[in-house]
């Protein structure tokens, strides 16, 4: 029994046991290092907020924020570790100031006349801002074909420490914010450097009630359910390059014909009122529009729908309000007039009646558009022409290519029978 036990196992026994352990040594440095593989996030519409949120941070979601340059945290006590003023982290850190936050050097001195790293995490639905020390976390998402999720990964991030206080306003039970804009710190410039993938990625927001939406970072394909179905990603409606605002670190389109409602191009005091700059935030529930620009539209918009049964008074915020009974549908929402953002690179951003408008009652549905309040203006007092917000954007596809410096759009995905909420986060066996 002894010389049996001694004999060598078979051939096809050893080579299954080195593949496998192969496989799970693949798993692990990917898991550890990055393997050049996209990661992928649902995403979550909160009902009492309408901020969209991702479960990045122990599990415990934070708000995506397209206007933020920095991911921001809660902090466990004062044991976490605090970056040096001199680190390029920090430098970083302090490249763009929130608003109204003057520049008040990179720290402060420990205990040890070290000086250590502070920031500035601004709450961008409060407008309050803190000081907090800039610290490294742990977050986690996970790896995709495109297809499922494959394995979590979890990486450690640049972030600065927030007061819990700086949490007013946002969902119960966020953690804090992580920011996604055009900045070395922002969470997709973090994930595309420690895990050697693309610097682009992709939202697909989900609609009130209808499930978890979809966030890509890296690049890649998306495929949404049913099975069967092309990879979004490769049938854009169209790009457009992405502009500069000021200093603004946000992302930021030119309508370079203008806009227009019901294929008429809006009439401006300064006549066509060609290229308008475009903003994009996800923290703001609907497009707000500059007030000359909003004027123009509502006065179309109403021109157009002249004979359609109006709800008065108007349900606030909104202005133009209408019997949803009577309006009509198609498979891209009712039948209102077409909404088109002429842009530059020749291609149309077109809002149907899905993105246009919004259900307040069971018989009543109003333009989701607002008028942008007075003040609300950039650093420079220079206020975009609309800032699209997240109504707008809900159940497109919309991709952040920094790459090669351009937007994205699929265009209402209900015209291809799917939604953001169809993406299988079934984990793949």
């Amino acid at each position: 029994m002894a010389a049996e036990m001694r004999q060598p196992k078979p051939l096809h026994f050893l080579l299954l046991l080195a593949t496998a352990s192969l496989c799970a040594l693949a798993r692990t440095v990917k898991a550890a290092g990055g393997g050049g593989m996209p990661l992928v996030t649902a995403i979550t519409k909160d009902a009492a907020t309408s901020l969209y949120t991702a479960p990045l941070r122990d599990n415990r979601p934070l708000v995506l924020d397209l206007s933020g340059p920095i991911v921001w945290t809660t902090c466990d006590g004062p044991s976490h570790d605090t970056l040096d003023c001199s680190s390029h982290a920090c430098m970083r850190a302090h490249r763009f100031q929130p608003p109204n936050c003057p520049q008040t050097g990179y720290g402060e001195p420990d205990a040890r006349n070290r000086c250590k790293c502070t920031a500035h995490p601004h709450n961008p639905v409060s407008g309050d801002t803190a000081s907090g020390d800039v610290t490294r976390v742990t977050l986690s998402a996970n790896a995709t074909d495109g297809k499922n999720p494959l394995y979590e990964v979890s990486f450690t991030a640049v972030a600065s420490c927030a007061p819990g206080s700086l949490l007013a306003k946002l969902p119960a039970g966020a953690a804090g914010v992580a920011g996604l804009a055009r900045s070395d710190l922002a969470l997709q410039a973090q994930v595309a450097d420690t895990q050697k993938v693309g610097s682009k990625f992709a939202l697909c927001l989900p609609s009130a009630g209808s499930g978890a939406g979809v966030a890509i970072f890296g690049g890649g394909p998306l495929f949404l359910l049913p099975p069967g179905r092309t990879d979004v990603n490769a049938t854009l409606a169209g790009y457009t390059p992405l502009r500069k605002h000021g200093e603004s670190p946000g992302y930021y389109i030119s309508a370079d014909k203008g806009i227009a409602v019901n294929q008429a191009r809006l009439q401006l005091d300064d006549g066509y009122g060609a290229p308008l700059v475009l903003g994009l935030c996800s923290t703001i529930p609907y497009t707000a529009l500059r007030p000359d620009v909003y004027r123009a539209f509502i006065k179309a918009f109403d021109a157009t729908t002249a004979e359609r049964a109006r709800i008065t008074p108007a349900v606030a915020p909104f202005e133009l309000c209408y019997n949803s009974t009577q309006l009509g549908s198609t498979r891209l929402g009712y039948a209102v007039p077409q909404i088109d953002l002429m842009l530059e690179g020749g291609r149309n951003w077109t809002v149907f009646g899905g993105n246009s408008m919004v259900q307040v009652s069971d018989d009543t549905a109003c333009l989701a558009f607002v008028e942008m309040k007075q003040g609300e203006a950039d650093k420079q007092g220079e206020s975009p022409a609309a800032v699209i917000g997240g109504f707008q954007m809900e159940n497109n596809l919309v991709v952040f290519d920094e790459e090669k410096q351009r937007l994205g759009f699929s265009s209402l995905l209900w015209g291809r029978q799917t939604t953001c909420s169809n993406f299988n986060f079934t984990m793949a066996a």
